[in-house]
């Protein structure tokens, strides 16, 4: 068999294992080939990470799991969250964790929450310092636009008020601005490999002076099935207010996250900005924010001047005295922004003064005054795209914000059914070019338990989304706000023609 007969099969296998689906058509009668574009068609597995929650003994974790009706997708499939440490493989001679037959068949993990139909939200809780870090995966029709939102309520001590975090799927690089390893700072990146094999991960810190020397962040070890929380600390002496960590991964894949945890202004998911680039939206300010730092760093040769502009309900303005901010080339700069909303809500913008430079940003937001402050991180993200949803809603305690950086737009917000009762309602929204709108998002009539909130653009520029929920806890302002970039729930699979030919060459 010649060698590009052989191509052209692992071609069209490739294309199956990606899709489900490969078909090869009959070729045009005139010979000819007209190209088409690619069709969009829904993702058949996905799979989420989700970090350990907390290390405190008083700690509260909720889960919620939701997938939204995804048109093309069959009627099979499953999802399940399990411990990362549990296996679903069978163990010859008896399982390494204990939990096997007498004929050595590893027994199937429980799943901590188990979805029964797209479009309904499932949820499941945890207590205590002893949770796990989760794998999730998704399949068949529960795959396109899987979302697992993890919440966790903490009463006191460091760290104390409400801490949230999406959870991601594995990659191999990540940065994480906005981090710290202040005296009142304890500051955790989370690895956690869901694989077979090893992987090994490098992790680099960056303060405002540059690169800081160590060798303890270098070729760190993520056994199979298992997470490791690394306390940014311990990887270098130097006591840094503002960092950026860069995880990049050598071998092997993880899931990365940053907890960032203070002694009095609370704590929150520090998750990874969006990858570098020149122009960058950081969505969501809340209307009531006390202080407002930002956080950029860029990882190239060259040093970047940035125009700084805030997307509020009546336009773009200038933060008085933040009209640009200059960002030398590998080293981490910050800036206080103070009450940068004044009461109304908020989107930073940034953008190239003269050449583009990529650059990776954060946003440490505080709300509340004195002994009653909490704090809650908004990174740099991708826009909306397709469609974005946020897990894990409730009907009083629930902010959703949208910004149209460059162009009007007409969006979709659909509210599902809520996770024990409820009925979903859609409403559409107009966002005026260069303004930020916190909408009056729809709730599921009937609604019982929490619900999500899904996000469709339906015309005009790019739209960028971000939620926030509240709690208040002893009187202290629990927040956690989470960035809503495109779902993923579909991939482009290309139209091809048969062409006989290849077989002559």
């Amino acid at each position: 068999m010649k060698r590009t007969t052989l191509s052209l099969i692992a071609g069209t296998a490739a294309l199956a294992a990606v899709t489900g689906f490969a078909a090869v058509s009959k070729p045009d009668a005139s010979g000819t080939h007209s190209a088409e574009a690619a069709a969009q068609l829904p993702v058949e597995r996905t799979s989420l990470l989700c970090p350990a929650p907390s290390l405190s003994d008083i700690a509260e974790t909720s889960y919620t799991s939701f997938t939204p009706v995804t048109k093309g997708t069959d009627g099979g499939g499953k999802a399940e969250l399990q411990s990362a440490t549990e296996e679903s493989t069978q163990a010859p001679g008896g399982s390494k964790d204990g939990k096997g037959d007498k004929n050595g068949k590893k027994k199937a993990p429980k799943s901590l929450v188990t979805p029964k139909t797209p479009g309904t939200p499932a949820t499941g809780d945890s207590s205590g310092s002893d949770t796990p870090a989760l794998v999730g995966t998704a399949e068949g029709k529960f795959a396109p636009g899987w979302t697992v939102q993890e919440t966790t309520e903490i009463a006191a001590g460091t760290g104390r008020g409400l801490q949230g975090v999406n959870c991601t799927a594995p990659d191999t690089e990540f940065w994480f601005p906005g981090a710290s390893t202040d005296a009142a700072r304890t500051d955790y990146v989370h690895l956690t490999n869901p694989d077979d094999g090893p992987a090994v991960v490098d992790i680099e810190l960056y303060g405002k002076d540059g690169a800081i020397k160590s060798t303890v962040g270098e070729g760190i070890t993520v056994q199979p099935h298992s997470s490791e929380p690394v306390l940014l600390s311990t990887l270098a002496a130097a006591r840094e207010t503002n960092l950026t960590v860069h995880v990049s991964v050598r071998s092997g894949r993880v899931g990365a996250a940053v907890q960032a945890l203070d002694d009095k202004l609370g704590g929150d998911w520090l998750a990874a900005s969006a990858d570098p680039a020149g122009d960058l939206v950081l969505p969501g300010i809340p209307k009531d924010a006390t202080s407002v730092r930002l956080i950029a760093f860029t990882p190239g040769d060259a040093d970047a001047d940035l125009k700084v502009r805030l997307a509020s309900p009546d336009g773009q303005i200038t933060p008085a005295g933040n009209e640009t901010l200059h960002v030398k080339s590998g080293m981490t700069t910050a800036v206080d922004l103070g009450d940068v909303t004044r009461g109304e809500a908020g989107s930073l913008i940034l953008s190239p003064s003269g050449r583009s430079v990529p650059v990776v940003a954060a946003l440490r937001v505080v709300r509340g005054k004195g002994a009653n402050q909490e704090t809650a991180f908004i990174p740099a993200t991708a826009p909306v795209g397709t469609r974005a949803t946020s897990a894990d809603n409730s009907a009083k305690g629930t902010t959703l914000s949208l910004t149209a950086p460059t162009g009007a737009a007409k969006v979709k917000v659909t509210a599902s059914a809520g996770s024990e009762g409820g009925q979903p309602v859609s409403k559409t929204y107009t966002i005026k070019s260069g303004t930020t709108q916190n909408i009056d998002a729809p709730v599921p009539s009937g609604l019982k338990g929490t619900y999500a909130l899904t996000v469709e653009p339906l015309d005009g520029g790019p739209v960028y989304a971000a939620r926030t929920l509240s709690a208040t806890e002893n009187g202290v302002p629990g927040f956690t706000i989470q960035t809503l970039p495109d779902d993923r729930g579909t991939v482009a699979v290309p139209q091809a023609d048969q062409d006989l030919s290849i077989l002559q060459r």
